[in-house]
């Protein structure tokens, strides 16, 4: 029983043929072969953005990281909420690859920034002169890391006050999928149409391999972005091996269905946890369960090797009850769901 991230469970089937399919004969490389055409043509379909630049890596933190830095320079200043993925656990890439920009990660409820907070960020950082460097950019992340999503209307009160101030708008998209299948809403509505100027969306955590794409909808932000991504060994010779994924999860709404499957597992998963005395620490909105359980619970999940992490950190096992996280695939066993809400409720 695996809900220690969505990364657990391997790509999906159609995936898997959509790479062996693209493995027959001889095609021009680094991108210029007919299954990265037909990739970037299903994500600018997608987001209802024909003039997009889009552009693949293997990796989510060289897509936020390689975005950050095209956003901002090195003595610029990056806002993001404090539980940012790309303050917490990209291994300082985002710095790394701008030269030296700043993460200035705000407070809010839930993993999500709100206006106002961003708002007095943004004044106090323009008034902090030559010391302080200069406000350069704002990174949403949505689906959150506290698995939260933000709305349409949450994301252009947020771009609102980020365009007031000149500043672009990046939004980390790992999980965009799952935020997605929550919202009565078209993907362009919660991205370019708010004002989000860069996206990053996620294929790895939602049904493949190794995949992501980086969505500039405004092609002047990308200008030059290719030789940075060449710079930073992310311009692959066989692309279409990362186009190919992309392809089959995006030219067929693939990429919606399995987020969905994953969003009702956390929710039944949700639900099981409530069942056994826990507590939710944050709406269940996408694939993810905040809760803290009885210590007892957590002690009969331990014993039946069950795998999740504790949130925020390793040390809340001494706590009672146990704050964790628990993450559901679009392959994780309704067996399993079901096996570890008897195991925590002990009827197992």
């Amino acid at each position: 029983m695996n809900f220690a991230s969505d990364n657990a469970y391997g790509a999906h089937p159609a995936v898997m043929q959509a790479l062996v399919d693209c493995n027959d004969g001889a095609v021009m490389g680094y991108g210029a072969d007919p299954v990265t055409a037909r990739a970037t043509a299903a994500l600018r379909e997608v987001f209802e953005a024909p003039e997009a630049i889009v552009r693949f890596v293997a990796t989510g933190t060289a897509a936020n990281a390689l975005v950050c830095a095209q956003l901002s320079p090195g003595y610029g200043r990056i806002y993001c909420h404090r539980d940012a993925h790309i303050e917490t656990s990209e291994c300082g890439a985002p710095e790394f690859f701008s030269g030296g920009g700043k993460l200035i990660t705000l407070p809010g409820e839930a993993g999500k920034l709100r206006p106002d907070v961003l708002k007095e960020a943004i004044r106090i950082g323009a008034g902090e002169g030559l010391n302080g460097g200069r406000n350069a950019m704002v990174s949403l992340t949505n689906a959150t890391e506290w698995g939260t999503v933000y709305s349409a209307g949450e994301v252009a009160a947020l771009c609102e006050v980020s365009h007031a101030a000149g500043l672009p708008v990046h939004m980390d998209g790992a999980r965009f999928a799952n935020a997605m299948a929550s919202l009565d809403a078209a993907p362009a509505d919660v991205t370019w149409r708010a004002g989000v100027d860069a996206l990053c969306f996620g294929g790895t955590k939602n049904g493949a391999m190794a995949a992501e794409a980086v969505l500039f909808f405004d092609p002047d932000r990308a200008e030059g972005f290719d030789y940075r991504r060449k710079q930073s060994g992310h311009v692959f010779s066989k692309q279409r091996f990362l186009a190919a994924q992309m392809l089959a999860l995006s030219e067929s709404g693939l990429w919606l269905d399995l987020a969905r499957r994953a969003n009702r597992g956390a929710v039944r998963l949700a639900e099981g946890v409530q069942r056994a005395g826990g507590r939710l620490l944050a709406p269940v909105e996408s694939n993810a369960v905040f809760a803290e359980i009885p210590l007892a619970a957590h002690q009969r999940a331990m014993a039946a090797d069950a795998k999740y992490h504790l949130w925020p950190d390793a040390s809340a096992e001494r706590l009672d009850p146990v704050p964790v996280r628990l993450v559901t695939s679009w392959n994780t066993p309704q067996a399993d769901i079901d096996g570890l809400t008897a195991i925590l409720c002990g009827e197992a």
